[in-house]
C-alpha cells in the first residue's frame, strides 16, 4: 500500500515508493481475459493496428464471447481504466484524512501508477497512438477526465460542478505529463516520477489558487448586481408612494 510523503524544507517529496507489482493478477473471468488479453497485445503493437480478432485468439475466447463482453477495443481500454480507478478507490486511505489536500492527492495518485505499474508498456504505447491520432487523444481525455474525478474525491478534493471539472481536466493533463515521465522510470524508488507528480502537483495548486480567484469574481459581481437591484426596487416603492 503506498504511503503518505513527508517534505523536505525545500518542498520536494521524500515518500517512499512501495516495490511496484511487475505482474498483473491472473485473469480469472472472461472479461479479465480480454482486458488483459489486450494490453499484452498492446505491449508489442500499436492500438491502431489490433484487430478484434486478435484479441479473440490472445485471450483464447470466441468472437462471439468477445462480442458478449465488448464492442470495440476502446471499449476494452475503457474498462481497463475503469477496474484502475476501482483498485485506487477499494483501498484503505483513512491514514490520509489529517494530511493537508497536496499530500492526500500524491498519495492517491502514487497509488494509481502503482496499480498500473504492471501494465507500463501498454500504457507507453497508448501514450504514443494518442500522440499520432487526434481522435484517440480526446477518447483517452475523456475518460481520463472521468477518471481524476474519482481520484479527486478519493483524497477528499470537490470534484462536482464546473470548478470541479476545470479540476479533474487539470488534473487529467498534469497525470499524462506524469505518465510519460513514469514509463521510463526503472528505478524502484520511483524517484524520478514523485519528482515529476511534486512538480506537477505544485503548478496545479497553483492553478487552483487562481481558479479560486476567477471564480470569486463572478460571485462577486452577482452579489453587487443583488445590492443594485434592492436599491433600484426599494427607490421604485418609494417614488410609486409619492
Amino acid at each position: 500500500m503506498a504511503r503518505r510523503p513527508t517534505r523536505k524544507a525545500a518542498g520536494k517529496s521524500t515518500r517512499a515508493a512501495q516495490p511496484a507489482a511487475t505482474t498483473a493478477p491472473t485473469p480469472t473471468s472472461e472479461r479479465d481475459k480480454i482486458i488483459a488479453a489486450l494490453l499484452a497485445l498492446l505491449g508489442d503493437n500499436p492500438l491502431e493496428t489490433i484487430g478484434l480478432a486478435d484479441v479473440a485468439a490472445q485471450a483464447g475466447v470466441s468472437l462471439a464471447q468477445l462480442r458478449g463482453e465488448f464492442g470495440s477495443t476502446f471499449a476494452i481500454i475503457a474498462a481497463h481504466i475503469k477496474a484502475t480507478d476501482r483498485a485506487v478507490l477499494a483501498a484503505d486511505l483513512s491514514d490520509m484524512a489529517e494530511e493537508p489536500a497536496r499530500e492526500r492527492l500524491f498519495d492517491v495518485l502514487m497509488r494509481r501508477l502503482e496499480t498500473l505499474a504492471p501494465h507500463r508498456q501498454a500504457v507507453r504505447s497508448l501514450l504514443r497512438s494518442a500522440r499520432r491520432n487526434p481522435p484517440l487523444a480526446l477518447a483517452l481525455n475523456r475518460h481520463a477526465v472521468r477518471s481524476q474525478q474519482w481520484m479527486l474525491t478519493a483524497a477528499g478534493i470537490g470534484s462536482s460542478g464546473p470548478r470541479g471539472m476545470i479540476r479533474a481536466q487539470g488534473l487529467a493533463m498534469l497525470f499524462a505529463s506524469v505518465l510519460r515521465t513514469w514509463i521510463d522510470d526503472e528505478d524502484p524508488g520511483q524517484a524520478r516520477t514523485m519528482a515529476a507528480l511534486d512538480r506537477a502537483l505544485g503548478r496545479g495548486q497553483r492553478f487552483v489558487g487562481f481558479l479560486d480567484d476567477l471564480c470569486y469574481i463572478p460571485s462577486r459581481i452577482c452579489r453587487m448586481r443583488s445590492r443594485r437591484r434592492s436599491r433600484y426596487e426599494d427607490d421604485s416603492e418609494e417614488t410609486a408612494a409619492a
